[in-house]
């Protein structure tokens, strides 16, 4: 009997490029390697190119402990994006393409992982390309539960396309930027952050969304109740991965059965941490984590 909780990941492996140097990175890996320190069986689906920058992010990978197996290898570069971060901490990045996330073909071997898992992350970033958005497409109609975190990086995404993911999902997560801006697309005009999250459940039929509030915490909608916490307030040296370690820390709750309020706290606090820290994917302990929470 299978107990051990297990996730899919799918989307882009890149290279973030900091003046300080390169750290690995991009949305669904950052949750991946999260989870994965929690002990959840985490897999990734993605590609990379047959270049230097790839056989590294393989290497990086499979020394974190995921499995490889996933992730092709293609003709085109492996993503790499230049960062910069402004006095807050916050980022801005310039994301090239074509690059060889932009075209993961479908494999019948992820296709059955898919099938056996407990969840399915994908997001947005990666759908900007029709081969991989084909290929999602075909892995969601498999997936048991279905995450779609909103990665919104101008220019790439399309009104159409946002909708049809969060149609399929089970779960949406936005940040506070996010979700006001898809609302407009669909001539919602309420200011009042409550509405937005009603208006997208109901026009896309997804019965839980989750918003963060950079450092004013985040809010649950589920269960048709909303949930809110303050946050943890820690100085911020890079705000990068912060929300995917957050999501990872919420699914990695939900997924344990746990309450809303306990699985927004534990993400609150995640995400936290990991903002105090530089780059995405800083390694920490759970003991850790619950010393900050005590500050």
């Amino acid at each position: 009997m299978k107990t051990k909780r297990s996730v899919c990941c799918f989307g882009e492996v890149l290279w973030d490029m900091f003046p300080s140097g390169k750290q690995i990175g991009g949305a669904p890996l950052n949750v991946a390697l999260r989870l994965s320190s929690f002990g959840v069986n985490t897999t990734i689906v993605s590609a990379v190119g047959k270049d230097a920058l790839g056989n590294e992010a393989l290497e990086f990978i499979d020394e974190r402990g995921l499995t490889t197996l996933f992730i092709q290898q293609n003709e085109l570069s492996t993503g790499n994006v230049p960062v910069v971060l402004d006095k807050n901490g916050s980022a801005s990045y310039t994301i090239a393409k074509p690059v060889a996330w932009d075209q993961i073909a479908y494999d019948k071997y992820a296709d059955h992982k898919i099938r056996e898992v407990d969840a399915l992350i994908y997001g947005s970033l990666a759908c900007r390309e029709q081969v991989t958005r084909t290929t999602l497409g075909r892995y969601l109609t498999k997936a048991h539960f279905k995450v779609f975190d909103i990665n919104l990086r101008a220019p790439h995404y399309e009104k159409e396309v946002l909708f049809d993911l969060m149609n399929e999902a089970d779960l949406i997560k936005f940040n506070d930027e996010e979700l006001p801006l898809v609302c407009s697309m669909q001539t919602n005009t309420s200011n009042i952050l409550e509405d937005q999250i009603r208006f997208i459940a109901d026009a896309t039929n997804t019965p839980t969304i989750c918003v963060t509030l950079g450092n004013k915490g985040a809010i649950l909608y589920m269960n048709n109740n909303f949930y809110r916490h303050e946050g943890y307030k820690v100085k911020v040296v890079d705000t990068v991965g912060a929300g995917d370690s957050f999501l990872a820390g919420l699914i990695y709750k939900l997924l344990g059965k746990c309450s809303p309020e306990e699985a927004l706290d534990f993400a609150c606090a995640i995400g936290a941490l990991v903002a105090s820290k530089s780059g995405a994917n800083t390694v920490f302990s759970l003991d850790e984590l619950e010393q900050m929470k005590k500050r």
